[in-house]
């Protein structure tokens, strides 16, 4: 009888573990490689073109330096971001449609993390990459979908040629 017991307490305590891990991760936002309009993550192995990007706030606005960027379809980026603001801020790249949906959803949760190679959340002074091949011809965007900064101006567009 208490070796059933026992069974029962850690399959019990199993069931709670895993029900309290699915809570901790359902404010992660995360899409599979087929769901991505903008094209796909890069390939390390290959060569990438160095597009740097800049966050940050000047006069009022929240803005990403360069505002636009040109790449040729096929061509694989390899976008080093940096914070040099003084609040976080995020790079998601997708079609605008894509981020004011998520925009929406991220005013609902402000606090999401992001587990996807296609954006990227920064603190103040930090940096990080996002390496992206543009399999798709057409004009993309990058947004900082923190709840008031995209609305604040942080927008910038690549045109796929």
């Amino acid at each position: 009888m208490n070796h059933t017991h026992t069974i029962a307490a850690a399959l019990m305590a199993v069931s709670i573990s895993t029900g309290a891990q699915a809570s901790h991760h359902q404010d992660r936002h995360n899409h599979s490689h087929a769901g991505f309009s903008a094209g796909e993550p890069g390939d390390p192995a290959k060569p990438a073109r160095v597009i740097q990007v800049t966050m940050r706030e000047a006069d009022g606005k929240m803005v990403f330096m360069p505002e636009q960027v040109a790449v040729k379809r096929g061509e694989q980026a390899r976008f080093v971001l940096r914070n040099v603001g003084e609040l976080e801020h995020e790079f998601i790249l997708a079609t605008t449609a894509e981020n004011l949906k998520h925009a929406e959803a991220m005013r609902k949760n402000p606090d999401m993390e992001h587990d996807d190679p296609n954006g990227k959340r920064l603190a103040p002074t930090k940096t990080g990459e996002i390496l992206w091949k543009f399999s798709k011809a057409g004009e993309f965007e990058y947004s900082c979908l923190i709840p008031g900064h995209r609305e604040g101006g942080m927008v910038g567009k690549v045109v796929v040629k």
